[in-house]
């Protein structure tokens, strides 16, 4: 990326951005690279189908008829998700109709929704961030802690959102019976807002806070410690009337709050539609791809790169190392073959 003039920051867990945050400035870094070695770009030119005969390709056809001749056709069209890209999911139909498996095809790396309450407490808190807080996702049928991890996250009208949540969507998705838990309230997703903080300690900071607004409602006592948007949720799951004066809190609904505040719980009830999720998981089964070189092992001359493989990972430029990767195997292994009269 810096040889083509896009500076990239690192941040937590080896996660690469561009330094602008603006994803345009690598597609267009590509645009300029591709430009630079006269590749042709043929646009408005769906392609129905890749021609096969006698167990290699042959063509391409293309919606309006036309053939392009082709010994070698890499088939990167990417995922089911973000449609707006282009990328539809025809590449499973395509692969598929010349004997290719297509794994179960899913969103990952999505949003997640929620119901009933919590949903009225994520919508009270629509568009406040947190940062640094630990989150939790657990089975609370089996008492399984399904992923944790500690970052960032947010609240969105129809649940949670953000790094930390899309990155446990990409783990929860793969758990035994998950649509089944989400439906039954099973899976729930508890927060810890004071994650540098033991209970004792917490409690120790609370009852300083409640020392120093003892004459105060209590909604009014906890702007020093909580985001004004989390005071009236966090008082209503501690069941604690948000008027009562700080004076007259009990030791038993402070110990309340004391908990919401280290197990803030949200029920996860399911993932955001594919269309809004960053990638997608499943696809060409990898058990059908050579992996040092991205070929078939059905059909001679096809190839394989990016999103439309059975793989994914974490948010973070992982994806996009998939995608350099496979596609940087696929074209070095044809040009090699050339290099020495195979192709």
């Amino acid at each position: 990326m810096e040889q083509e003039g896009v500076s990239v920051k690192e941040e937590r867990g080896n996660r690469i951005f561009p330094v602008s945050d603006k994803s345009q400035d690598v597609l267009d870094a590509f645009i300029r690279k591709l430009k630079k070695l006269n590749v042709k770009i043929k646009t408005n030119s769906r392609v129905k189908e890749i021609l096969v005969s006698n167990g290699k390709v042959e063509a391409i056809l293309l919606e309006d008829g036309t053939k392009i001749s082709a010994e070698k056709i890499i088939l990167a069209t990417g995922g089911k998700s973000y449609p707006g890209t282009g990328s539809t999911g025809d590449g499973y139909e395509i692969a598929k109709k010349i004997g290719h498996s297509i794994t179960e095809i899913k969103a990952s790396l999505v949003p997640l929704e929620c119901k009933n309450n919590s949903l009225k407490f994520c919508r009270e808190m629509q568009g406040l961030s947190l940062r640094n807080v630990a989150i939790k996702l657990e089975d609370i049928e089996t008492k399984k802690t399904i992923y944790e991890d500690f970052g960032e996250m947010l609240f969105t009208h129809f649940g949670v959102s953000g790094p930390t949540i899309l990155s446990s969507s990409a783990v929860i998705l793969r758990y035994k019976n998950i649509d089944e838990k989400m439906k039954k309230n099973k899976i729930v997703l508890n927060i810890d807002l004071k994650p540098a903080l033991s209970v004792e300690k917490l409690e120790a900071r609370i009852m300083r806070d409640f020392e120093k607004f003892k004459n105060k409602e209590i909604r009014n006592a906890l702007v020093e410690l909580l985001p004004q948007k989390m005071i009236i949720p966090c008082l209503e799951l501690a069941k604690i009337e948000e008027t009562k004066q700080v004076n007259s809190i009990t030791k038993q609904e402070r110990q309340n709050l004391v908990k919401i505040l280290k197990e803030f719980p949200i029920v996860i009830s399911n993932f955001r539609p594919i269309e809004e999720a960053i990638i997608t998981s499943g696809g060409v089964s990898i058990k059908e791809i050579n992996p040092k070189t991205m070929e078939s092992k059905i059909v001679q001359g096809l190839y394989f790169a990016g999103e439309i493989i059975d793989v994914d990972a974490y948010t973070g430029g992982f994806n996009l190392q998939i995608a350099y990767s496979t596609g940087y195997s696929a074209g070095t292994n044809w040009y090699q073959k050339c290099q020495i009269g195979r192709c």
